[in-house]
């Protein structure tokens, strides 16, 4: 049972859900739709019969993003997704609670569940079974999943007072290391001549920049390209990991399995891998959107 990609068709991605005709006679065929919401992106998830497509759109915050903005990403889904749909699951980063959006004005009609993105990730990557899910991307969070609900997270504290294992954690270390000249003069060289910046532009992108955990995640791909050919790469590649290891996942109960959703971590799924080992972890799956472990929990 899984999910075959197929071809783009503008904003719209095509899937084909892989089950057998007994399987998919034995379930109801409803118009349902899965939406993971993020501050960049929002991918939102149609399930029909045995077909899934997905609509992405600009990602928004339900809590910050100024009505006439959310109003016209809202509208464009609505018009990209089209009538009929009867059960919506939206997932969204740092819901807790009431959702301040009511989905229902788009979605008249349709049963509609709001719930955390932390939530969603433990979803896709522990279905109904206990475990531990681990969101590894930009940011970093985690928590114990015992089938149904979150039990307990150890709090991430942000790309300042945590986030261990993450991609602004890398872009972080990094970057302090470019500033101070703690690296090969060769990749300080050739960073230098890629990214053009200079000590002022990163403190104020850093201390005065809109999205400062974005800025330093986005190095990531440069550094992860030199794993391979530099020592000093893969030790602070490393070492993030193993923060992640000591100060966060050595919280949970051994026994459980961990999963990982996100771009991330994905990318990093062997190093972790590997690592993991040390920590006698044991993981369960890998994911680089949730889309696909919640299309599986709420559609199949």
């Amino acid at each position: 049972m899984g999910i075959s990609i197929g071809k783009e068709k503008g904003n719209t991605y095509l899937y084909k859900l892989n089950k057998s005709t007994n399987e998919l006679a034995n379930k109801p065929t409803m118009k349902q739709l899965i939406v993971d919401c993020g501050a960049t992106k929002t991918d939102w998830c149609v399930v029909e019969g045995k077909e899934t497509r997905t609509v992405r759109t600009p990602g928004f915050n339900v809590l910050q993003t100024e009505e006439a903005m959310l109003k016209s990403i809202l509208n464009h889904a609505v018009e990209e997704i089209g009538p009929g749909v009867e059960d919506v699951h939206f997932y969204a980063a740092g819901l807790v609670g009431e959702c301040p959006v009511n989905l229902g004005e788009w979605f008249p009609g349709a049963r509609i569940e709001y719930a955390s993105d932390m939530l969603g990730a433990a979803r896709a990557v522990c279905g109904r079974k206990s475990g531990v899910a681990a969101i590894l991307g930009t940011g970093a969070n985690t928590c114990e999943y015992d089938g149904e609900k979150i039990l307990w997270k150890v709090e991430c504290g942000g790309f300042i007072l945590g986030d261990e294992g993450s991609g602004a954690v890398l872009g972080k270390n990094f970057i302090a290391d470019y500033l101070k000249e703690y690296m090969p003069e060769d990749l300080r060289k050739e960073f230098a001549a890629k990214y053009q910046l200079d000590y002022v532009s990163i403190v104020k992108n850093v201390y005065g920049g809109p999205a400062p955990a974005r800025f330093l995640g986005g190095f990531a791909p440069y550094i992860l390209s030199h794993y391979k050919d530099s020592e000093y790469v893969r030790r602070l590649v490393d070492s993030n990991f193993r923060g992640l290891f000591e100060r966060t996942l050595r919280k949970y109960d051994h026994s459980l399995p961990i999963g990982v959703v996100g771009g991330f971590g994905y990318s990093c799924k062997d190093i972790i891998t590997r690592l993991g080992h040390a920590y006698s972890v044991k993981f369960s799956r890998f994911l680089e959107s949730p889309l696909e472990g919640l299309v599986e929990y709420h559609a199949l």
